[in-house]
This record gives structure tokens, sequence and C-alpha cells, in this order.
């Protein structure tokens, strides 16, 4: 039988944990006069709550091993990318735009709005991990058809990340577009990547019951990804700075992978 009271503990050492990182983030955000290094905190606060998780739970060690090892190579390659790449980089324009709004204290403001918000968000997106924890039950196929799907949204992610790192490396790339690659049959492979990397935990939870409750975890970040902070912000800020855009979003699937379109095509899903 599942235990709720597992999950609380698992819940509450997973949120005390969160906040001794992010406390720890802003600290160093404060020191560095930028608060873009939560981005590098939200891997690793991914991989922490697993550990957390691992170390409170007492289900099946498989399963539980499982969980931990996809959610910690996720969020730790996320956080060393993440770090690679903003080295010697100001603020980044999404936190300007939100702290420029701050009507008092401004560190105050970015606790309330930036910290506690990330917090949340990834305390409930994680869900899938702290419940696949408590599974007494070795994982079935459907988790290991999961941690399949993972695999699939790790390589994408880590190849695309890597591509574009690449090209943007090349100055004779500047102000151009990356169409080749990943980059030819999505525009975002890195966030389809993310978006299957979760869906692939959800079902290493979803194999047992109640596993399938966090069904909204991985909703919410396809959410975040696809329509709300990823995707769409992303593609504002290109659609002013690369003058070959428009043609490439004509061309190539916004999210899903699909072989490229005629010039005459509609805009992809």
């Amino acid at each position: 039988m599942f235990d709720l009271s597992a999950l609380g503990w698992s819940l509450l050492g997973s949120a005390a944990a969160l906040v001794v990182l992010l406390a720890l983030t802003l600290a160093v955000a404060l020191r560095v006069g930028r608060h873009s290094v939560i981005d590098v905190a939200w891997g690793l606060g991914f991989a922490v709550v697993a550990l957390v998780s691992y170390l409170l739970s007492d289900g099946d060690p498989v399963r539980r091993l499982l969980a931990l090892a996809l959610t910690a190579v996720w969020g730790v390659r996320l956080a060393l990318h993440i770090g690679r790449r903003n080295v010697g980089e100001g603020e980044d324009p999404r936190y300007e735009r939100m702290l420029g709004r701050a009507t008092g204290n401004r560190t105050l403001y970015a606790v309330r709005v930036i910290y506690l918000t990330q917090g949340v968000t990834l305390l409930f997106v994680s869900l899938p991990v702290q419940v696949a924890m408590l599974g007494t039950e070795p994982p079935g196929r459907l988790a290991w058809a999961g941690a399949v799907l993972w695999l699939v949204g790790f390589l994408f992610e880590a190849v695309g990340d890597q591509q574009l790192a690449r090209f943007r490396a090349d100055p004779g790339n500047r102000g151009k577009v990356l169409d080749t690659g990943l980059w030819r049959y999505t525009r975002h492979p890195n966030y389809f990547g993310d978006a299957c990397v979760w869906w692939g935990l959800f079902l290493v939870a979803a194999d047992q019951w109640p596993g399938v409750l966090t069904v909204l975890s991985p909703v919410l970040m396809t959410y975040f990804l696809a329509g709300k902070t990823g995707k769409p912000l992303l593609e504002s800020q290109l659609s002013r700075s690369r003058p070959g855009y428009a043609d490439y979003v004509r061309r190539t699937s916004g999210f899903f992978p699909f072989p490229p379109r005629s010039p005459r095509g509609k805009d992809g899903a």
C-alpha cells in the first residue's frame, strides 16, 4: 500500500533542501550582480530533490535508483551546460524586465517573484520522481518504456545544446539562424527533449499506483516549455534579432520534430 506519510516526509525534506539551495543561489546572485544564476540552480534543484527523496524513501531499490539516476544525470548536465554558457554574460533580459517592475526592495521582489516561484514550480514538477521512489514493486514495462523515452529526450536536449553551442562559437554565424542537425527538424530540440525527459519520468512513476496522479507535473513542464516561458519568449526575441528567422519558422516545426516543410507550408506545432 502507498504510504502517504512517506510522501509527506519526502515533500518536507525536499522543500527544506530547496530553501537552502535557493538561499545559497540568492547569496551568489547578489555577490555577482545577476539573478540569472538561478537558471543553474534549476537543474541542480531537481537533482537535490531526487537525492533527498532517495534517502527518505524505502521503496523498491531498483525503482529508487532508476528515478535518482535519471533525474540527477539530467539535472546536473543541464546545470553544467547553463553554467558554462553564462560565463562572462550579464543579467538575463527576462530578469531585468521582472525586476524593472519592482516598486519596493528589489531583492525582496526577486525572492518573491523569481526564487519562490521557481522553488514551488520545481517541487511540483518533481512529484513523479518523489512518488516513484515510494513504489514497492520493481520497475515494470511502463517504467522501462519511460526510461527509453527519457533517453530520447536526453539525447535531443544534449545534442541540440551542443550543436547550438558549436554554432554560436563560430564568429561567421553571427546574426544567422541554426537550421542544421536537430535544428532542421524542430526549432527547439532542447525544449522538446526536456519535455520527453519529464514524460519519461512520469511513466517511471505511473506504472504503479498512485504515480498516474502526478500527470499534471509533466503537463505543467510542457506548458512552460512550449506555451509560456520557453518557446514563445525565445521566438519573440529571435524574430527581432535574426533577419532570416521568419523563413526558418515557416519551414521548420515549432516543437515536435518533423521533416522541413516547403516554403509555402504554415507554422508547425
